[in-house]
């Protein structure tokens, strides 16, 4: 199997997705990678496998390497010789944050018919907004984190009571996060988040909670991974993100009962079916005395979340057998044709 491994993109977690970029050398052992970087100005480069590493592209050596166009079919380079297609049987999209979850890349495989692994465009528009994933979650039976919303323009007052936690709606990896303790932290938590965007999400911060990740995909089955309960400080802020984001070896199930993890998953099967089919996602809950609460869905979680399955490689295999395929609609012209005939006939 070939890999097309997309990563990099226009966003504040750019750097994170070329660090899941580079891990995937350690979890793919079996196939065959093809890096794909996308620069911060959205031009598309062919990247030596081989030489891969941060410095690359801090140092802005990547722009030696080859620059590719996207057409039908897939990427390109040109040369003396004409436009040579990119080998590989399909891409991975590892574009986190705006270009990657927010469904640009999944548009153009579609427009361009390349096969590919990501949530198409419905499922990352839903899950790329915070707001729009409650609204989601709850139009399924899924319960989620009690919230409020607040725009950049807004008078700066909430009805909850303190500590709360403020989140940019449209960003991740705890970027622009502040957990305020009482009213006289409110405005600068704002502000810091208002740098990252122009509305977030005000949740009560609940403190001592349970934390679980659950993550999936759908080939002709269920593939679960194992429930993680993740590492629990008071949160885990972008640095220790970053650095977890490398992860490539599988850690521990989570010690609970089956009757929660039975609650975690059926919550997880929800989310996924059918709305993000043809991915890779993992799901964070709250469990708040004994009642699953989503917290955020992560539509193209850090390293794919493949520390979290026994057998990855061979999962994203059974994977690439079923992605879906749009519907193949022919266009014959008939309409047009029978208006033409008859004004002939007029």
């Amino acid at each position: 199997m070939n890999i097309a491994i997309l990563f990099g993109g226009s966003s504040f977690e750019h750097e994170i997705s070329i660090v899941s970029a580079i891990t995937m050398k350690k979890v793919f052992k079996k196939s065959t990678l093809t890096y794909i970087f996308v620069s911060p100005d959205r031009e598309f480069y062919l990247i030596d496998t081989d030489k891969i590493n941060s410095k690359l592209f801090s140092s802005g050596e990547y722009k030696k390497s080859k620059l590719l166009t996207l057409k039908k079919g897939g990427f390109f380079a040109d040369g003396m010789f004409g436009s040579k297609a990119v080998d590989f049987d399909v891409a991975l999209n590892l574009i986190h944050g705006r270009d990657g979850e927010d469904g640009k890349i999944s548009s153009l495989m579609e427009f361009f018919t390349i096969p590919f692994i990501s949530p198409r465009m419905e499922a990352s528009a839903l899950s790329y907004n915070k707001l729009y994933t409650k609204f989601l979650a709850e139009s399924l039976g899924v319960k989620t984190v009690a919230y409020e919303k607040l725009s950049k323009n807004d008078e700066r007052k909430i009805s909850m009571d303190y500590p709360v936690i403020i989140k940019p709606v449209r960003l991740g990896s705890s970027i622009g996060v502040s957990i305020v303790k009482e009213a006289s932290e409110l405005e600068y938590a704002l502000d810091v988040a208002f740098e990252f965007d122009t509305d977030v999400i005000v949740e009560p911060f609940l403190e001592g909670v349970k934390e679980f990740n659950q993550a999936g995909t759908y080939t002709k089955e269920w593939e679960l991974s194992i429930v993680e309960e993740p590492q629990k400080e008071e949160f885990l802020d972008f640095e220790k993100k970053y650095m977890d984001f490398s992860r490539d070896s599988q850690v521990l199930a989570a010690d609970i009962t089956e009757e929660i993890r039975g609650k975690i998953q059926e919550s997880f099967k929800k989310i996924y079916d059918p709305l993000f089919k043809g991915s890779i996602i993992r799901c964070d809950f709250f469990v708040v005395e004994g009642e699953v609460l989503l917290n955020e869905i992560n539509p193209i979680p850090g390293s794919m979340a493949n520390y979290l399955f026994e057998d990855f490689e061979e999962m994203v295999n059974r994977l690439v057998a079923s992605l879906p395929k749009e519907q193949n609609i022919a266009i014959d012209y008939q309409y047009i044709h029978s208006i033409q005939n008859a004004k002939g006939k007029a």
